[in-house]
């Protein structure tokens, strides 16, 4: 580049910069620097002066320095030999000079630090993207462990600072009698302090060093910035407590889960007040819906969009809000497997094996031919034929709430299949889960892995189908021996109080649900089976568990659906509304033919007539797709188009699907069971 011939002046001139405390000296520089670059204003003689005297300021520092070094360390070898100080006293002391040694040491490092860089800098190509890109990773990563070293630093002179008062008291306390109230307060502190060293983790110093922990830059910010002054000693006080928010370099807002103090109770308002706000909003909206006759389910998910970022823009804890909502999901996956009887599932489990499976393929087959017309890579077609296929449990089981089973004798109903069917479909999104990494890496492989690959799949599918064995197996035996003990264990002692009845089915459920996860098989599996275990006890015992827990699942709903329309954006509908709409009829009407299809081959010919129902409950997409869809994106599978259009499509879908179920209703139920359906 044009400087390559000012390297070594430059390395002269840059020499100074860094210790400069006045700024009036440093505009003289950058000035002198600018015409020496140029070859302007600057005759040689006055350029050899100035770049003397620099020189022989920064050689004044750097002896200043290590004349101050030497003394300190006569300092500490003089505070160590003097026997009138303690022990602690000494320590301290020695610790103070250290601080100071360290931190003359990191000034002079940021010097030359900063004169590398220049130099690196100068020697590059500046039409080179890529070397300035290292360039500047390489002083962020310089900036970043600077700041580490200054916030460690600064931990430290607190802890002195701490050390020395409390010295100031101790020497106060022996100059005067204390009264009893005072020993004993001082023997809590004492105590106090002892409590706080036991239960600190030194989270930061134990992970700072851990492979794959990185460095970030990172703001704090405070609620009510507005509004400063007058909430002043609020944030003071928040300050302390740890509430404050924090935003990193890519716009990530993150807040405190676990204290350094953990003596002091904190609770996050944010969530609270995010709640509290959902819960609010939620009524008028379902109340409309039920106005206008829309499932209320659609005016939380419109409740979601309007506190949500393409709205108000008031859910400040999203993460939490879903979290708490994942469990909306579990309970109401526990219902449904409480209404689910065994002897129903003995009944179409080969329906609801073999149709998921089938779909699936079907749907993986069509989006490889159209992904092959449209120049689309595999993978990305796979993944998104896959999350395509996939059907709204939670949606479904709304449908089904009350509805009446078979009218006829050994007629399959309808509900048990299409529950059947969604069941498997949500140990499939396990499958999927669990194969998602091998589908990332097949993305980026070569032809000569593609067996490598193909032979990992099926090793996984092997390791799913063995879960999913040894998941059953431990059903027959809970039910066999297990849970009826377990069951008239709680009744009896639940006789009176509701409580231990419901943490005691609550707790069996969670245990079914990490047994799951542990064996790498859907969460919602287990929630399912659990009720599905606690059914076969009996009508009577169903009734009284769905009368307990009915009410903690509709409130976790509310927040789920809420949680769904935190990822609905109006606004990319509508700029895009004609090709989104021409993308969910295509995917409803190939979904609902596809299951139509399917049902025809493998139901009995004596209930053939519920395979338009069936097929209209799963002709909509699942709001899992959100979690796939955010993984793929991540995992850059997908781009962030296709995963805005996968949000749009799904959205549209579940608002679709009421009218095509009431439409199936309709058409093919009977008016006596028409009305408990809808």
């Amino acid at each position: 580049m044009k400087a390559t011939g000012f390297i070594s002046l430059w390395t002269l001139v840059s020499l100074p910069c860094g210790p400069l405390a006045n700024p009036a000296e440093r505009e003289d520089v950058v000035k002198h620097a600018i015409k020496l670059h140029r070859g302007k204003g600057a005759v040689i003689a006055q350029r050899k002066q100035w770049v003397l005297e620099s020189c022989r300021k920064l050689s004044g520092l750097l002896h200043q320095k290590n004349v101050v070094l030497n003394k300190l360390k006569n300092a500490i070898r003089a505070v160590e030999k003097d026997a009138g100080l303690s022990a602690e006293e000494k320590l301290f002391q020695v610790h103070t000079f250290e601080i100071f040694q360290k931190e003359l040491n990191e000034s002079e490092n940021s010097v030359f630090q900063a004169i590398h860089g220049l130099q690196r800098a100068l020697q590059g190509d500046y039409k080179d993207v890529v070397n300035m890109k290292e360039s500047s990773r390489q002083r962020l990563e310089a900036l970043r462990e600077a700041a580490i070293k200054e916030e460690m630093e600064y931990v430290e002179l607190l802890a002195a600072e701490k050390h020395q008062v409390e010295a100031l008291k101790n020497m106060q306390h022996q100059n005067k009698s204390l009264s009893m109230l005072d020993e004993i307060l001082e023997d809590v502190r004492k105590a106090a302090d002892r409590l706080e060293e036991e239960i600190e983790e030194h989270a930061f110093d134990d992970n700072k060093s851990v492979r794959g922990v990185n460095f970030e830059a990172v703001l704090r910010v405070e609620e009510d910035e507005a509004n400063s002054k007058r909430n002043a000693s609020k944030r003071e006080v928040e300050d302390d407590l740890g509430l404050s928010m924090l935003i990193d370099s890519q716009n990530n807002q993150y807040i405190l889960t676990k204290p350094r103090d953990s003596t002091i109770p904190r609770a996050d308002h944010h969530f609270i007040k995010d709640i509290v706000t959902i819960g609010m909003l939620s009524l008028p909206c379902g109340w409309l819906c039920t106005t206008i006759g829309l499932p209320t389910m659609f005016g939380y998910i419109i409740c979601g969009v309007l506190l949500g970022p393409s709205g108000l823009n008031s859910i400040k804890s999203i993460v939490q809000v879903e979290t708490l909502g994942e469990f909306g999901v579990f309970f109401t996956l526990f219902l449904v497997g409480l209404e689910f009887s065994p002897e129903r599932l003995r009944k179409v489990w080969k329906i609801s094996l073999q149709g998921p499976c089938y779909m699936t393929v079907l749907m993986i087959a069509f989006g490889l031919l159209w992904g092959h017309l449209l120049q689309i890579r595999p993978t990305q077609s796979v993944f998104i034929s896959t999350c395509l296929s996939l059907s709204s449990t939670p949606l479904v089981s709304r449908f089904l709430a009350g509805s009446v089973r078979g009218d006829k004798e050994g007629d399959i109903d309808y509900s048990s299949v299409l529950l059947g069917m969604l069941v498997m479909q949500d140990v499939q999104l396990g499958l999927f889960i669990a194969v998602m990494p091998t589908l990332i890496q097949a993305g980026v492989s070569t032809y000569s892995s593609i067996f490598k690959e193909i032979l990992r799949i099926l090793i996984l599918i092997g390791q799913i189908l063995f879960s999913l064995a040894a998941v059953f197996l431990l059903c027959l035996v809970v039910k066999t021996y297990l849970i009826g003990p377990y069951y008239r264990k709680l009744h009896t002692e639940s006789k009176g109080n509701k409580e231990i009845l419901i943490l005691g089915i609550t707790a069996f459920t969670f245990l079914m649900l990490m047994i799951t996860e542990l064996l790498d098989v859907s969460m919602e599996l287990g929630c399912f089976l659990a009720g599905a275990l606690i059914s076969s006890q009996g009508h009577m015992v169903t009734e009284e568990i769905m009368c307990c827990i009915e009410p903690i699942r509709d409130f976790l709903a509310i927040i789920f659906f809420a949680s769904i329309g935190l990822h609905v954006f109006p606004t990319f509908v509508i700029y895009e509304l004609t090709v989104l709409l021409f993308l969910t009829l295509s995917v409803v009407i190939m979904k609902f033919v596809l299951a139509v299809l399917v049902l025809s081959l493998i139901l009995p010919k004596t209930s053939q007539y519920i395979k338009w129902i069936v097929s209209a409950g799963l002709a909509q997409v699942s709001e899992f797709s959100f979690v796939l869809g955010s993984r793929a994106r991540r995992a850059g599978i997908i781009s962030r188009e296709v995963y805005l259009l996968i949000l749009s499509v799904t959205t549209l879908s579940l608002l679709l699907a009421p009218a095509l179920w009431r439409a199936a209703i309709m058409k093919c139920v009977p008016r006596p069971e028409r009305r408990s359906s809808t």
